[in-house]
């Protein structure tokens, strides 16, 4: 068993925010692999769903990006799974729009939903899909610009970056981390 978690804020406020990427690629996920109506579990929206024989739990934490970790580590708990089952979907500043990286381990690079689930599980083992948002314009903080919605040129870039990453995680699930990253990265 996996558990699929995408990084983002709860509440309509945010919901078409740059930041909100990694809650877009459970969605569309779960949409992909009809996956059961989400039901609120460890402070998450959770739906399980299958890929291929591999049972997959969908979740997005409910407890806003800053304390991810707090939700994170109840559902690791809850599922009796060790971080290296972990796959967690978030927005990166340091690509750009639209690209993915995929990878195990490494730090937070600043992301504070990550530092968030690293310092929860006292494990930065787990596997990672970052999504490419780019950096903010010269004259705007990095917090404002996450949590603004794309312009219309980067949401297309973005869109086709949510159908990549989730076919990405599929790929994970399937075949391994090493073909997944290859293929996408």
């Amino acid at each position: 068993m996996y558990l699929i978690v995408g990084l983002g804020n709860p509440g309509p406020r945010y919901e078409g925010s740059r930041h909100n990427l990694g809650f877009r690629v459970v969605e569309f996920l779960a949409g992909l692999l009809k996956a059961e109506r989400p039901t609120q579990r460890c402070r998450s929206l959770c739906a399980s769903a299958w890929i291929s024989q591999e049972q997959v739990i969908l979740a997005q934490p409910l407890t806003y990006m800053n304390r991810s970790g707090l939700a994170v580590a109840q559902l690791l708990r809850f599922y009796a799974l060790t971080p290296d089952r972990l796959i967690l979907i978030f927005d990166d500043l340091d690509l750009k729009p639209g690209t993915i990286r995929i990878r195990a381990g490494g730090g937070s690079a600043g992301h504070r939903g990550v530092q968030s689930v690293i310092e929860s599980l006292q494990d930065a083992g787990f596997i990672r899909v970052r999504i490419g948002i780019g950096r903010p314009p010269e004259n705007m903080e990095a917090a404002d610009y996450v949590l603004e919605p794309p312009s219309p040129e980067e949401r297309s870039l973005l869109n086709e970056a949510v159908a990549r990453a989730a076919e990405a995680v599929q790929v994970i699930v399937r075949q391994g981390l090493l073909t997944a990253m290859n293929l996408y990265n």
